[in-house]
């Protein structure tokens, strides 16, 4: 493993410095290599950090060995991938906060896939699983893969479908791969790892926390060229993944429902604020076909 990306992760396992810190240690020194070499006084004039964070950083550089956590990570058959990887998914890093190192398990091939995500209500109805049935089989005989967060209700039943109909599917997690969360979709997220990939910008060992999985939201709809909503209430961390879509330019889809139904609620405020309405994968494949179009021509008239 070259040297840059040992440092960096390194870096990635100390719990005390946030993703904004890292971006900015790396906006700084790309290599790592003068952080290296510094004295805590150095490293807060260098790279603007209080002196306090830079001492943290000091210790932690000389008193963690990585080689040891790596060790571990391939017998689990856990891959860190960092932002300077080739493999690294491109959508993902276009993103405004892209994650600095993604543990991986399973087949990185799919990050060359085209890749939709569909999130929605933890109690889904029968009509939310309906509308799974028939969006989910179409898309992927389009070659979709369907990117999701493993969580209940639909997100789950978004993976299972896709695993069951031959498809391919991305689990991304708020937690480490030791801290499976929910716990009772261990043996699914075993699965996706064995067959399918399993994602995490957390180290393994990281447990889960309330503020993990907000921040695991942007990696869904970062990877993927649209999200689809499927059943939301009011409140819902779907809408936060829809929201972060939205900032990210991505496109947002959402099916409707009845006006007296609570999980329908947040989709139909989707639509009323500009996503699309959809009630087949037709509607998300012109809307997808119409984004490509424009980019084409923007890119001709540039040229």
């Amino acid at each position: 493993m070259q040297l840059e990306k040992r440092r960096l992760i390194t870096l990635h396992h100390c719990q005390d410095l946030t993703l904004k810190t890292l971006q900015n240690l790396l906006m700084k020194d790309p290599t790592l290599e003068r952080l290296y070499t510094m004295k805590p006084s150095d490293i807060a004039s260098n790279f603007n950090t209080s002196l306090k964070q830079a001492q943290t950083i000091y210790h932690h550089i000389r008193n963690n060995n990585v080689s040891q956590l790596l060790s571990i990570y391939k017998e689990q058959s856990i891959e860190p991938l960092t932002i300077w990887d080739k493999e690294y998914p491109l959508l993902l890093k276009e993103i405004y906060d892209p994650p600095v190192v993604l543990y991986t398990k399973g087949n990185k091939q799919l990050f060359k896939s085209r890749m939709l995500g569909i999130v929605g209500a933890r109690m889904m109805t029968s009509y939310g699983n309906h509308s799974l049935h028939k969006l989910i089989p179409p898309l992927l005989k389009e070659d979709f893969t369907i990117v999701s967060g493993l969580a209940k209700g639909v997100d789950i039943s978004a993976h299972q479908l896709a695993m069951e109909r031959g498809g391919n599917t991305i689990a991304v997690l708020g937690s480490g791969f030791f801290h499976i969360y929910p716990k009772e979709h261990h043996s699914i997220a075993e699965k996706i790892a064995s067959q399918h990939l399993l994602l995490s910008e957390y180290p393994p060992y990281t447990p889960p926390t309330r503020w993990n999985f907000p921040q695991r939201n942007r990696i869904i709809s970062g990877l993927s060229e649209g999200v689809i909503i499927i059943e939301a209430k009011e409140k819902s961390g779907s809408l936060i993944t829809a929201d972060q879509a939205m900032e990210q330019g991505r496109e947002v889809f959402a099916v409707p429902g009845s006006i007296l139904s609570e999980t329908s609620k947040g989709t139909n405020a989707l639509i009323q604020q500009g996503a699309k309405l959809v009630i087949s994968h037709h509607d998300i494949l012109e809307e997808l076909s119409s984004r490509e179009m424009i980019k084409i021509v923007k890119e001709i008239t540039i040229k």
